[in-house]
């Protein structure tokens, strides 16, 4: 292994798709060893039932040039999580990056349904999710991350606490988990700062997931297919996009610059330098706010 973050250790926590891999293999890109967690495994899938596997990601993790291990958790359960972070402790003896992008929510929301009409058993399963997996890890994790100085909690969410703030998310549950991962951000900035780590929130722009890509009938190779039906989603990103901005905070010797905010990866790209997987650099959240919620036409000239 050779990079900017070879030695360095990283969990990944819900690693199985999406943001998760994408961030995975930029940080096993950048040499790190990278631990990946999530509950669909080759041999048991979780109730999403895709295919995508932490098995799988790991694999990609190694072939980036990292190490990439593979650990069937559920972050819901505590034990579980001790038992991960306390094999990261006997194995590598250090945490310096700790990614919480537990989500688990895709199925389990109504889009632009109030809360009295929403299935309240799917929502309250929301915000355990996509809330209390990441207090629960952070709570486990933390100790080792911080027995070193210079350590990176990024919690990763939809939407800037900007965008957020002024903008109403699909749902109540929706909205209430996106703005409670933006806070916990903060809220961790100000535990961790005067500890010598650093903490703060990260948001992917208009993700082409793996699910996303199903969800319009399109791969990464044809993925512009889906124009004629849904203009904006030209500014759309690879999962790599969010993953090269965590692999460039990991290494900055200066990211807690950034301790307790709210960041992009199209924010950030200009900042290090990095592009998207075609070169190019779309700035999701700017297009947002002055194309696409404006109703004007799609054209990213100047977005990416």
């Amino acid at each position: 292994m050779s990079g900017p973050l070879e030695g360095k250790v990283a969990l990944v926590a819900g690693a199985s798709r999406g943001a998760g891999r994408g961030i995975a293999v930029e940080l096993g890109a950048a040499g790190a060893t990278v631990y990946v967690t999530g509950r669909t495994t080759r041999a048991r899938r979780s109730e999403y039932d895709r295919p995508e596997t932490i098995e799988d990601t790991a694999d990609l993790v190694t072939a980036a040039g990292g190490q990439g291990i593979a650990v069937p958790a559920d972050h819901l359960d505590p034990a579980q999580v001790r038992a991960l972070v306390d094999r990261i402790d006997a194995e590598r003896g250090r945490l310096d990056v700790l990614v919480n992008d537990i989500w688990g929510g895709e199925n389990l929301f109504e889009w632009d349904t109030p809360l009295w009409e929403h299935d309240l058993d799917k929502g309250l399963r929301l915000l355990r999710l996509a809330v209390e997996t990441h207090a629960i890890t952070s709570h486990h994790a933390l100790p080792l991350l911080l027995r070193r100085p210079g350590g990176l909690v990024v919690e990763v969410t939809d939407g800037t606490a900007e965008y957020n703030r002024d903008t109403y998310r699909v749902n109540f549950f929706y909205d209430l988990a996106k703005a409670s991962v933006l806070r916990m951000a903060f809220s961790l900035g100000h535990e961790l700062g005067p500890r010598g780590a650093t903490a703060l929130a990260l948001t992917p722009g208009w993700l082409r997931s793996e699910m996303m890509l199903d969800h319009y009938g399109v791969r990464e190779d044809n993925w512009r297919d889906a124009l004629d039906r849904v203009p904006h989603f030209a500014i759309s990103e690879t999962p790599r996009y969010v993953g090269r901005a965590v692999a460039a905070l990991a290494a900055d010797p200066e990211v807690s610059r950034f301790n307790g905010r709210s960041l992009s990866s199209g924010g950030l790209a200009p900042v290090y330098g990095f592009t998207d997987l075609d070169g190019s650099r779309p700035d999701a959240w700017r297009y947002l706010v002055e194309v696409q919620d404006p109703g004007k036409p799609a054209d990213t000239a100047g977005y990416r």
